[in-house]
């Protein structure tokens, strides 16, 4: 680029940068500083581009620097470019087009793991396990989940060709899928728990996700639900008008929800329950997980500010502030931090506060000893600055290693399909276990597959035996962590047995996935699932629900 047009243009850009900044900040010192930084900016890089000693590509190396300083702000602001727009407008709308199937790469192939129901790839006859072998006869082999996913999508009533390998069969065949419009839902599954407890699966707070809640609510309601299960569990967030509305399904019309506060006062809004709710009587348990984010905690906090309902699991992530996107030059993006949301007792429940770093640039949680004391509607004392604290927090069981390997390695979903062939039918999700020799005969089928693993147990005794060397004591006591390490080593027959309703509570939800998918995968977790047993326990004893949202 010529060297004057360039100046040219990175003036201009600084000029427009700086008119747009002068409403929000003071006209003086900081006005020349904006300018000069900028203007520096576009200097170093016009060097760069010309006298780097290799060539660089300037989209991505812009890229880099644009990322490297939203990245200094918080994690929540982001550029988004023009060829990543369609990936972020999925994210908020839960629209895209395509087949309608979870794929995952293992080992250098890609299966089918999860088809939707009633999707393209159902109808076209694509079944869970599938290998997919080429995609409109390109080869998928060692392609990333983004770049399989990309040759999957595309526009609606267009076909597209896989070449599948499916358990059982020596032959490849050619599938064609005609691509819909695919809604990703945010409620995948709801459904009776028991006979009075009805449950909600809450995944994604993208557009419809209150309508969803709404009608799965008045369904399990003719069902014969007089309690609910909400599980919020593992979920980020999303929209904040659907938070508002889904909190508006069980708290009075006209109750403040939620409210915004940032720098630019104009945008600060109290949001309040605009409609008729749905419930206010029907007892309520929320599960929520360390994941549950953002809108998710808008919701769990709602529930507990007004003693609305039980909250039961662990603590939410703590992520308290607010997004907008603003538009960019060339159709990119911004998505900026603008706010901090406070739920009705006046907490904020960011945990991490973003605009005040350590010398090393690292932040961290705001530490017990600042956090403040709020109450609910009852008086019950709650805290801010930490994510929200359920009424009830739930222990849950450490993961054994062995597991987590059967998992990783596959060989959880390879078995699977295996029996899966081997039998046609199986009972309904809630009922299906495997019997003992069933198990057994699993294990007899990991004889000669390739897994290890090593267990916490072990790993502290390398990091013994790792700091005894360091500091001269290993000589002394090499004989003992001899003996120990004999007697703690894992015995892969041993740890099949001892760890055996683990590992049998996760193959029966794969088995069960392959004939009754997502539906099935969640109702076969029902009897096992530590937070959904805690929350039918308290639902189902009136005075311990009354109890604990009097804060007795």
């Amino acid at each position: 680029m010529n060297t004057k047009r360039f100046r040219k243009v990175a003036l201009g850009a600084v000029a427009a940068a700086g008119l747009g900044l002068m409403s929000f900040s003071d006209p003086g010192e900081r006005y020349f500083e904006i300018v000069k930084n900028l203007d520096i900016f576009a200097t170093l890089f016009r060097e760069v581009n010309t006298y780097y000693v290799d060539e660089i590509n300037p989209n991505r190396l812009m890229k880099t620097g644009i990322d490297a300083m939203l990245r200094s702000l918080d994690p929540y602001t982001d550029y988004i470019p023009e060829d990543e727009i369609e990936d972020y407008r999925t994210m908020t709308t839960g629209q895209y087009g395509g087949i309608g199937a979870a794929v995952s790469p293992r080992n250098g192939k890609t299966y089918v793991v999860l088809p939707n129901e009633n999707s393209p790839a159902a109808k076209a006859g694509l079944r869970v396990s599938d290998e997919i072998l080429k995609i409109d006869d390109i080869d998928v082999k060692n392609k990333s989940y983004h770049d399989v996913n990309k040759l999957l999508r595309g526009q609606a009533n267009t076909s597209v060709k896989l070449t599948v390998k499916r358990f059982g069969q020596d032959k490849p065949m050619d599938i064609a899928v005609v691509r819909e419009n695919i809604k990703i839902e945010n409620v995948p599954y709801y459904g009776m728990v028991s006979g009075e407890v009805g449950y909600i699966h809450l995944s994604d707070f993208t557009t419809g996700a209150s309508r969803e809640v709404k009608n799965a609510l008045t369904e399990l309601k003719a069902k014969g639900a007089k309690k609910l299960i909400l599980d919020l569990r593992d979920n980020p967030g999303g929209l904040l008008s659907e938070a508002v509305n889904i909190s508006n399904l069980f708290v009075a019309k006209d109750a403040e929800i939620v409210s915004t506060k940032g720098k630019v006062t104009d945008w600060n809004k109290v949001y309040t329950a605009l409609n008729p709710p749905a419930d206010t009587d029907i007892p309520v348990a929320v599960l929520t997980s360390s994941r549950s984010a953002s809108a998710a905690e808008i919701v769990a906090g709602v529930i507990q500010d007004y003693d609305r309902g039980v909250l039961i699991g662990q603590k939410t992530y703590g992520k308290g502030l607010v997004q907008a996107t603003r538009p960019l030059s060339y159709n990119s993006q911004l998505k900026i931090t603008t706010a901090k949301y406070y739920i009705p007792s006046g907490r904020c429940i960011q945990a991490i506060d973003y605009s005040h770093r350590n010398e090393d640039g690292s932040v961290g949680k705001i530490p017990d000893s600042l956090q403040v004391a709020f109450k609910t509607r009852n008086g019950r004392m709650v805290y801010d600055g930490g994510g929200i604290t359920p009424d009830v927090p739930v222990e849950h069981p450490t993961f054994p290693a062995i597991a987590q390997s059967l998992d990783s390695k596959g060989l959880l979903f390879e078995y699977a399909n295996k029996y899966a062939n081997e039998h046609q039918s199986i009972k309904p999700a809630k009922d299906f276990q495997l019997s003992d020799e069933e198990y057994q005969a699993f294990v007899n089928w990991l004889g000669n597959k390739e897994y290890d693993y090593t267990t916490q147990v072990e790993k502290s005794v390398e990091d013994l035996i790792t700091y005894a060397k360091k500091e001269k004591y290993y000589e002394d006591i090499q004989e003992q962590i001899k003996s120990l390490k004999t007697k703690m080593y894992h015995n892969k027959d041993s740890d099949l047995q001892k760890f055996k309703p683990e590992i049998k509570e996760m193959l029966e939800q794969e088995i069960v996935s392959r004939y009754y998918l997502q539906k099935g995968f969640v109702e076969a977790s029902f009897d096992d699932d530590v937070d959904i047993r805690a929350a039918v326990d308290v639902l189902n004893n009136n005075g311990r629900y009354g109890q604990l949202l009097k804060g007795k």
